[in-house]
């Protein structure tokens, strides 16, 4: 009997049978196992992501938060089991069953065509969109009088924005506008046609009703479209209405946030404001309540404002938000027209941007661009600077700041070369005794900034660790990544010892550390007296230290000058080439002209002198060109000065030379070594020019094809070599006496022919090998890929098998793949997680086709395989 009953009930749940047992066993089957369970899973997974996601509140936030490409890595194992719930579940509990679905007619079970949904929108999570897509598509043409057809088509029109199909996503939403409307404006009147052509027997079926709850969706996908096209009034709109039918109040905050972000960016401050406030009216997470907050008060800037954001600075939970705060009272003063507070809330943002990057970033550029207005470039080029050192990859105009930095970096070179050797030669001017006591006061004033900066240092961990200690349970846990009192101590030793860095890997390497701002860009500088000390510390400091600097005999005057009249020569060019700041360029080469200490630098000064003010100041431009022509007689720009055409017929001549020279070397490589040799030794033995190293290596050569015994080569050689130390010809001569010395190597042929052992088929079946450490344990090292395959490529039926590859290494064989591309998609997710992989997750992996393994098996060069992978893959 009891056989006989459970035969009685299998039978009776035949997914083939429309009975009212049957529909209820097999959609509660499919409602829970499958379908609830899955969307659990996918719920849980996406939630925990969104509420680790650190959002981007410096633009404007996405209506929906999805992982990207690599961050979606970490959610495979949950996707791919929703995936693979609810495709067990189409497979055992579709009515009728069956496989091929194409084939049904019909489906009784009500809750198949949510898991078909699922499925889609877990492909869609997973950036799977071709799979997504063929899913939704599905559920749009089997389900046409279903509401499950809406949540396709909305689904469709997703999935179309990612693959940037706009018209189609467009047509998409189109169609779901119309049911809508039908909806809205005449729903009675529309099914009581449909019922009246039913009773006149013609076959039609009133449409589903659009789901209620499908409307929030709907609209956001209709913004997020309007968005994309730029037709932010039509985005603002189906905002809107998204608000109006969201069911949570953080969802509700979140479209607030963005409409207060448009109305923000279109300049409609008073809409701007409406919105920031209604976020903090809806349960927003704590930074996007803090963000609105601040955005309110750039705003605004009334003392109702100004007091919030000063109370908010006194909140402990806005310890880490304190570069923000400061920011949003610097926008203010700016507003007022306040410059001394402007620049005193940026300079403090700047200090207290501990952890965000983009704000210090922000809050150095500000005050880089004040003093470029003003022109104070030095000040200007060292806040760029420290913006280019500290701004995150992805910030906005970031090549134009790496730009303005080194357009500047020359002028500060040259300026502080000039302050540098102008205070250095005013202090060996003094008397000794007065020379003493005024670097006794210099380092006394070195000591006391030093004092400074540690305090504001001080006060800058104080913050960050009253940061800590408020995000931190405070409850005594004794394990040491929570408990705040111990990771405080760790991290003030560590920045005590490397300073504030990035997460990053090498950041130890000195090609890695980037400068470290103090907040204020002058702070590092004397003015006049600053002093070259190799960065000592301020406490060892002596008068006898400095005083090396100090240019106290007569050559060490000259070199002094040397540099210093090359620094306002370079000073003076880059003020009137590069910053048109004539004014500026004429003050630097005044200076350099008026120099008692004579270089080239004076002669080019005054040359720059007379160019500036042909037009604008002729009488300068005389007393410059006499000077040039007294002075300089001799010159090229004396020459120029006398004759306007003197470059031109120099050029002419310099033409007529490189030309003879040109004949010479044809004469030569045509044989007539005699001749060539003459008219060599007759350029030599005239004016020198810039070919007189080719002519002199050219006699050389001359000399080899006519001589026997190349010794005779070896005088012409070491003279050119001797006199031409930096030339290409000098390095070629230097060769020669080498192989004269040393005699010539061996030829021998070189095949640089394609010898690759492998042959590249993306379409072939592909396996993926990884090449265990030597010593590694093959079991152990197999058991941990297996387990990382089996969590993270579940929908795929990969063999894992290990294999001895030589004496001293092993491999593992993940096996197989349709193709290249899905190998490599292996590739890159293994790479990118440790988990399961441990240190294997380093081990060196490669896509391979099963007749290019046998012969890697075979050949045992893993470096030839790895050229052929860096090529082909």
């Amino acid at each position: 009997m009891l056989f006989a009953g459970l035969v009685a009930l299998v039978v009776s749940c035949d997914p083939a049978r429309n009975t009212a047992i049957n529909r209820f066993y097999h959609s509660t089957t499919a409602q829970y196992n499958g379908y609830f369970n899955a969307n659990l899973l996918l719920d849980e997974s996406l939630n925990n992501y969104r509420d680790k996601l650190k959002e981007n509140y410096y633009e404007r936030l996405p209506i929906d938060a999805f992982p990207s490409e690599e961050e979606v890595i970490s959610m495979y194992p949950a996707i791919d089991t929703a995936i693979a719930k609810c495709t067990k579940v189409i497979e055992d509990h579709s009515m009728p069953g069956g496989r091929k679905m194409s084939t049904k007619k019909e489906e009784n079970n009500s809750f198949i065509d949510e898991n078909w949904i699922t499925i889609g929108r877990a492909s869609y999570i997973r950036r799977d969109y071709d799979a997504a897509m063929k899913n939704f598509k599905f559920i749009k043409k089997f389900y046409d009088n279903d509401p499950s057809n809406y949540v396709g088509e909305l689904w469709m029109a997703k999935t179309n924005i990612q693959l940037n199909e706009l018209t189609k996503a467009q047509f998409n939403l189109d169609a779901l506008q119309k049911a809508i409307d039908r909806e809205n404006n005449d729903e009675t009147k529309f099914i009581e046609k449909i019922k009246t052509r039913i009773q006149e027997g013609k076959d039609e079926d009133a449409p589903a009703k659009f789901p209620k709850g499908l409307r929030y969706e709907y609209y956001k996908t209709v913004a997020e479209l309007a968005l994309i096209k730029e037709d932010r009034d039509k985005a603002k709109e189906n905002l809107r209405l998204a608000a109006k039918y969201a069911k949570k109040r953080p969802q509700k905050a979140r479209i607030f946030y963005i409409l207060g972000q448009l109305y923000e960016e279109d300049n409609d401050r008073s809409m701007a404001e409406f919105y920031y406030t209604k976020v903090l009216k809806n349960n927003a997470p704590y930074p996007m309540q803090f963000s609105a907050k601040l955005k309110r008060s750039f705003l605004g800037a009334d003392e109702r404002l100004i007091k919030d954001l000063k109370k908010m600075l006194r909140d402990e939970k806005n310890a880490e938000y304190k570069d923000q705060i400061y920011y949003a009272l610097a926008q203010i003063d700016k507003q007022n027209k306040n410059e001394d507070g402007y620049v005193e809330n940026l300079t403090l943002s700047a200090f207290y941007s501990t952890s965000n990057a983009r704000q210090k970033a922000i809050a150095y550029e500000e005050l880089g661009d004040l003093r470029f207005d003003k022109k104070d470039y030095v000040p200007a080029q060292k806040y760029y600077d420290s913006c280019a050192n500290v701004m995150p990859e992805s910030y906005p105009n970031a090549e134009a700041i790496r730009k303005k930095a080194e357009k500047l970096s020359d002028l500060v070179a040259a300026v502080e070369t000039i302050e540098f050797q102008d205070s250095v030669q005013r202090i060996a001017r003094m008397a000794e005794y007065e020379r003493e006591d005024f670097l006794k006061d210099v380092i006394k004033t070195m000591k006391k900034r030093e004092e400074e900066r540690k305090r504001k240092e001080a006060e800058k961990l104080a913050a960050l660790q009253q940061s800590n200690n408020f995000n931190q349970t405070q409850g005594g846990n004794k394990w040491y990544f929570r408990n705040a009192k111990t990771r405080q101590e760790g991290y003030e030793e560590f920045t005590r010892l490397w300073g504030d860095r990035k997460n990053e890997d090498d950041w130890r390497r000195s090609t890695k550390t980037p400068k470290v701002p103090t907040g204020d860009a002058e702070a590092d500088s004397l003015g006049n007296e600053d002093l070259s000390v190799d960065e000592l510390p301020a406490d060892s400091l002596t008068v006898d230290i400095l005083i090396k600097d100090i240019p106290l005999t007569d050559a060490a005057m000259d070199s002094s000058n040397a540099l210093l009249a090359e620094a306002l020569y370079n000073a003076g060019l880059i003020y009137k080439d590069q910053l048109k700041e004539l004014r500026m360029a004429e003050k630097n080469f005044v200076r350099g002209v008026n120099m008692s200490y004579e270089s080239e630098f004076r002669l080019r000064s005054a040359f720059e002198l007379y160019k500036m003010n042909t037009e604008r100041n002729p009488s300068m431009a005389e007393v410059n060109k006499q000077f040039i022509i007294g002075n300089y007689p001799e010159s090229d720009y004396a020459a120029y000065l006398k004759d306007p055409d003197y470059f031109v017929k120099k050029k002419e001549l310099e033409a007529e030379t490189e030309k003879a020279y040109v004949k010479t070397l044809e004469r030569f490589e045509k044989g007539y070594y005699y001749p060539a040799l003459r008219e060599c030794e007759e350029a030599l033995a005239a004016e020198e020019t810039s070919l007189t190293p080719k002519y002199m290596l050219l006699k050389a050569l001359c000399q080899g094809k006519l001589n026997n015994d190349k010794n005779t080569l070896l005088p012409t050689l070491k003279t050119l070599a001797k006199n031409y130390p930096s030339t290409p010809e000098a390095a070629r001569a230097e060769e020669l006496m080498g192989i004269i010395k040393n005699g010539v190597s061996k030829n021998e042929p070189t095949d640089f022919g394609n010898k690759s052992l492998y042959e590249f088929d993306g379409d072939a079946s592909h396996f993926v090998v990884i090449f265990l450490p030597e010593g590694q344990n093959s079991a152990l090292a197999k058991s941990k890929i297996s387990d990382f395959s089996r969590e993270f490529f579940s929908r795929v039926n990969l063999k894992i098998k290990s294999s001895i590859f030589t004496s001293t290494q092993s491999v593992v064989l993940v096996e197989s793949f349709d193709n290249a591309d899905e190998a490599l998609e292996y590739l890159k997710v293994y790479k990118a997680t440790r988990k399961h992989l441990l240190d294997l997750q380093n081990a060196p992996i490669y896509p391979i086709t099963q007749s290019n393994l046998k012969v890697l098996f075979e050949d045992k060069g893993v470096d030839k395989y790895d050229l052929f992978f860096t090529e082909y893959y």
